[in-house]
């Protein structure tokens, strides 16, 4: 069938006339995006259609499954988020119950809520030294299933935005003991089948549904994702049909093709490309040891926690024994440095990497911690980390749907102990709930939420005069 970038460029440069959508009409000159929208088109004759392939973008969804080793791969091109709400969606009737790591994405939540699941949550460790969440345990999703039956399905997310790889192998066979699917969010995990020194990659490690977001850590279009589904657990046609919900009915090829030319690049450099990516990453690692302050997380550090395996690629740097916190950091190279990490925490920056990262871009930043890490001092003993508690599991009292669908009023934090949650309240990024509708606002859960708003870290769910909604009072 040839390849969806060639066909569309040769189409762009054509003298067939559009009497058809979209509106731009591919007769944009004088505009700076001209080239992108002469390959913007409609699903018009010759070029398939995402909700029913049979052609060219059949054949690359194929392609993609050989890559990673699944029976079927679907694109993606509303993001991760499609897949995962899809993927929710068709394991279970409405009302049904699913085990779900309490550390998941917003989306899984979605798509908890939409389907008015009752959910039973996972609870990932807290490393001790790094204040960060780190993987499932295998033997805690084999309780959960013991304990509670009518459990449809476990979704897990593995790597985590930290990178922190869970045992998927071993949680997949415990799950399929129980004759249900395992899903598994691998959305910053894309990269793992194209290089030896990468974590092993979900789908050859036995997971009903992988979902990757390409965006996150490879060479693609932001809102681009792949879908893999393999096994008999899942209802496949239910799954299209989600998808077909889920997606836009009027998907965009310039994402489609951006996706096939990300699979060309890897599958021709990319053996190459990650090798210095390897390099790189190993010799900055290397220098920052260096740093008297500063702690930055390692294979080794995750290992002696006890967990599978850590993602190359995600630069955790810890501020926790440090008089500064995550977000002065995260100023200081924002500002000083004109470097713009991914996200801060309240101990803690993220810096992430991948196969397009220059030699440049390693040594900025690694000589910027170091200059950083030099007008440091350790944090006084006694006066505490303020990391999130291991013990802060909120009681729930209803469904996420009952709680959000309710009547609701706008309540000050400080006032909000022992009402009900009736919206989510996240640090973004990643996006993962620290309060998900249905679950009770307490002491401890306030305190940290307070001060994350002291050190100006972004806290959604809370408007700008300090209130969360919760559910009204019957």
């Amino acid at each position: 069938m040839g390849r969806l970038y060639d066909k569309l460029a040769e189409y762009g440069e054509s003298d067939y006339y559009p009497y058809h959508m979209p509106g731009h009409k591919r007769n944009m000159k004088g505009c700076p995006l001209a080239e992108y929208y002469k390959t913007d088109i409609t699903e018009i004759d010759g070029f398939d259609n995402l909700h029913r392939p049979e052609g060219i973008l059949l054949d690359l969804e194929k392609r993609i499954s050989r890559i990673y080793g699944a029976e079927e791969t679907f694109l993606l091109i509303n993001g991760s988020t499609a897949g995962i709400l899809s993927a929710v969606s068709c394991v279970a009737e409405p009302g049904g119950t699913i085990l779900v790591a309490r550390n998941c994405h917003k989306s899984v939540y979605h798509g908890i809520y939409l389907k008015n699941y009752r959910v039973r949550y996972l609870y990932p460790k807290i490393s001790e030294r790094f204040g960060i969440a780190m993987g499932i345990d295998p033997q805690e999703i084999l309780q959960a299933l013991e304990s509670e039956k009518g459990i449809a399905a476990v979704v897990v997310t593995s790597p985590t935005y930290e990178g922190i790889v869970s045992d998927i192998e071993k949680i997949g066979q415990i799950v399929h003991a129980f004759h249900i699917p395992l899903i598994v969010d691998e959305a910053h995990g894309a990269h793992f089948s194209f290089y030896k020194g990468f974590p092993s990659g979900a789908v050859k490690a036995g997971a009903d549904i992988v979902v990757h977001s390409l965006h996150k850590t490879l060479p693609a279009p932001t809102q681009t994702g792949v879908l893999h589904v393999s096994g008999t657990l899942i209802d496949r046609s239910r799954l299209k049909r989600y998808l077909s919900i889920y997606q836009s009915s009027s998907p965009s090829y310039p994402l489609m093709a951006g996706i096939e030319l990300c699979f060309d690049m890897m599958e021709k450099d990319g053996g190459r490309l990650f090798n210095r990516m390897y390099e790189n990453w190993e010799d900055m690692l290397g220098k920052l040891e260096k740093c008297n302050h500063l702690r930055i997380w390692k294979r080794q550090n995750v290992l002696a926690e006890g967990m599978k395996d850590f993602d190359v690629g995600k630069l955790v740097i810890s501020t926790r024994e440090t008089e500064w916190t995550g977000k002065r950091l995260y100023e200081a190279l924002l500002k000083e440095y004109h470097l713009q990490p991914e996200m801060a925490g309240e101990d803690h920056v993220l810096a992430m990497f991948t196969v397009m990262d220059t030699e440049e871009g390693y040594g900025r930043i690694t000589e910027a911690l170091l200059e950083l890490d030099g007008q440091m001092s350790m944090k006084q003993p006694g006066t505490g980390s303020g990391v999130w508690e291991t013990d802060v599991r909120p009681e729930t009292s209803c469904r996420i749907a009952e709680a959000i669908d309710a009547k609701t009023e706008w309540v000050g934090l400080s006032d909000s102990a022992g009402r009900i949650a009736a919206d989510f309240v996240n640090l973004y990024p990643p996006g993962i709930p620290v309060v998900v509708p249905g679950e009770i606002y307490h002491e401890k859960m306030i305190f940290h939420i307070e001060r994350w708003k002291r050190e100006n870290l972004t806290v959604q769910g809370i408007n700008e005069k300090m209130q969360v909604l919760v559910k009204c009072e019957e």
